[in-house]
């Protein structure tokens, strides 16, 4: 069933291009949204502020503020109530918010956690410990946590049977650093849930969550934009 699962995938995205190409996948009866991005056609940055400097917030806002037009966008990390990142954030190049690495409250305390970093030529899922021993010099990088995959395995606090369930978004990478899966899911699931899909479904060895309730994809070809609260960071793909 899982091969069949990523038969079908792989087909429909190698047919019809990134954007075209988010579809949903059932794994344990949960509904999930993979949109794909191959790093030979397409880009990944993360956006904060508007040319007044003042958040974005919103798909519209990003639309309005691309030089290009966003073929994906989904909010990229967890934020102050002020919008600023918790974590690490890196735009353009520049970093605006520095590393945290020790545990804290909430999700993104939960250690380990990590960092989704675009290079020029590659993204990774990296953990954070790794992160802050290895520096690399990342283009965008956005800092979340928890790790949902760390290495082929789950994070360790993790429960099959865990009773918290939320919607929720996240972001993994192949081994070489040229296909990225961003996923959200299309009703709650637990955290569990979502790691099992990176880990079993997608193929992928690090994955990182990037938060829950404020969860919202942004497929502009496929008539979708969902609706929600004000988001800090957002990832947003355009084509090469």
């Amino acid at each position: 069933m899982i091969r069949l699962a990523l038969l079908c995938l792989a087909v429909t995205m190698a047919t019809v291009g990134m954007a075209r190409a988010c579809e949903t996948v059932t794994h344990r009866d949960r509904a999930f949204t993979v949109c794909t991005v191959d790093l030979a056609t397409q880009d990944i940055s993360l956006h904060l502020l508007a040319p007044d400097g003042t958040p974005l917030g919103d798909f519209a806002a990003l639309e309005r503020a691309m030089d290009r037009p966003v073929a994906l966008a989904m909010n990229g990390g967890m934020y102050h109530p002020d919008r600023r990142p918790v974590g690490l954030y890196v735009e353009d190049g520049r970093e605006v918010a520095g590393l945290v690495t020790q545990a804290g409250p909430g999700n993104f305390g939960m250690l380990p956690n990590g960092v989704f970093c675009v290079r020029d030529d590659r993204a990774d899922v990296i953990e954070t410990g790794t992160f802050a021993a290895e520096r690399p010099d990342c283009r965008s990088a956005t800092q979340s946590g928890p790790m949902l995959v760390i290495d082929g395995a789950l994070h360790p606090r993790f429960l099959p049977a865990s009773p918290s369930a939320k919607r929720r978004n996240g972001v993994g990478a192949s081994a070489d650093g040229r296909i990225v899966h961003f996923v959200v899911s299309e009703g709650v699931v637990t955290f569990h849930e979502m790691a099992t899909l990176f880990r079993d479904v997608l193929g992928v060895s690090n994955a990182l969550y990037l938060d829950g309730s404020i969860s919202r994809l942004h497929v502009p070809a496929q008539g979708r934009s969902d609706p929600g609260r004000a988001m800090g960071p957002i990832l947003a793909v355009t084509d090469r």
